[in-house]
């Protein structure tokens, strides 16, 4: 199975856990894809798609929310997994809504938020001054949650030999 990790990053947690998705993903062959550095990407090529985003001011970042609107009839056509990197996990799922298209989310075989960091070295004076005053975090923090991470992609490989077919414009998982 092809599989496309895309995602986007601001300070590089959230590339940081899609290259452990990659290590984790079994009999794959997997691309990771930084949206920052390509916005075409041939979606036929892949079998199963990952999207991942970190979440700031409520919602996932712009360059994924115009990249889902621009794929997404190609992406609920293939196996989609979703995760996000958020430090705040009991407003998680209230930004995961907001960032993400219903559609997508009911078609998602995972969605899951993997935790966060606060990385104070890649933040510029602003950043910082507003992570300090919203958390109260005085220097660089990580609370990447490792068993979300091996959850999805549990459940992203225990779909993989579910294939999705096309019945009257809607999706069926066999």
């Amino acid at each position: 199975m092809k599989t496309a990790v895309i995602y986007a990053s601001k300070h590089g947690t959230t590339s940081l856990v899609a290259q452990k998705i990659k290590d984790l993903l079994t009999g794959d062959e997997v691309t990771l894809i930084n949206l920052e550095d390509q916005s075409r990407i041939e979606l036929r090529y892949f079998d199963r798609i990952i999207i991942g985003s970190p979440l700031y001011s409520g919602t996932s970042l712009p360059v994924i929310r115009k990249f889902i609107e621009q794929n997404l009839l190609g992406l609920l056509q293939k196996e989609v997994g979703i995760f996000v990197c958020c430090m705040f996990s009991d407003k998680a799922d209230k930004q995961i809504n907001k960032g993400f298209p219903e559609l997508l989310r009911n078609h998602a075989r995972s969605i899951k938020n993997m935790g966060g960091e606060y990385r104070f070295e890649e933040m510029n004076c602003i950043e910082r001054l507003v992570v300090k005053k919203i958390s109260g975090a005085t220097g660089s923090v990580s609370e990447i949650n490792e068993s979300n991470i091996e959850l999805f992609v549990r459940e992203m490989n225990a779909g993989a030999s579910q294939p999705f077919i096309t019945v009257s414009d809607s999706f069926v998982k066999l």
